[in-house]
């Protein structure tokens, strides 16, 4: 096999793959609807910063190569997926809730408010939701789908969305913040991380909620 029929191979591949994950809404087409948003949230872990949530209408004839959970991917395929989703996508919009209303909602509605507003933000009316295992309190016909980020692709857009939204607020915060690591960890709680809130305690955005059990008397 030479290089072209290779590359001619690994497109069929690509077309297929992005087909399976466009499947679900090619389905709700056929159902009648037309502006269907996939739904996804970055942040839920972290012990510092936003919960972002974004959601993302795709045009029926979209082709995004390598589109996949955010998660999987590099922060340069992440970036570039995301220029990309935003040149195509019919809209998108993305719902921010800071560190405060977390530790005084939980994690868990806090998400389901950032998803709200995302949806709210959009510039066009959404008539089908799809969610990664999540149910938002809007007058939408929606679905939640476990793993959806990985198997549905208006899903997997809001993710990247979402993703590299988050990392740039975490960025920004490290400026203000450089002690933490934020601009490499995003506020997950890794080892230099968790260092530097033993020696220093916690800054303005740091979640209190989540930080009960590594510090005492916050």
């Amino acid at each position: 096999m030479n290089s072209k029929e290779k590359e001619l191979r690994t497109k069929e591949k690509e077309i297929s793959r992005f087909m399976e994950l466009r499947q679900k809404e090619l389905d709700l087409q056929q159902m009648g609807y037309h502006t269907i948003g996939g739904v996804d949230e970055a942040g839920r872990g972290p012990l510092a910063g936003p919960v972002v949530a974004a959601c993302v209408i795709l045009p029926p004839n979209s082709f995004l190569p390598g589109l996949d959970d955010s998660k999987k991917l590099s922060a340069a395929k992440r970036e570039k997926l995301e220029e990309q989703i935003k040149a195509e996508a019919v809209a998108w919009a993305v719902g921010v809730v800071n560190h405060k209303e977390i530790d005084r909602l939980n994690i868990y509605q806090a998400t389901k408010v950032a998803m709200a507003k995302a949806v709210r933000s959009l510039k066009v009316c959404p008539d089908y939701l799809l969610l990664d295992a999540m149910h938002i309190d809007l007058d939408v016909p929606q679905e939640s789908i476990v793993r959806g980020d990985s198997t549905c692709a208006a899903i997997a857009a809001a993710s990247i969305i979402a993703k590299t939204y988050r990392d740039s607020l975490m960025v920004l915060l490290d400026e203000f913040y450089p002690v933490y690591g934020f601009k490499e960890n995003k506020g997950y709680g890794t080892a230099q991380h968790r260092e530097a809130l033993q020696l220093y305690g916690p800054c303005p955005v740091h979640r209190r909620s989540f930080l009960q059990k590594i510090l005492v008397n916050l």
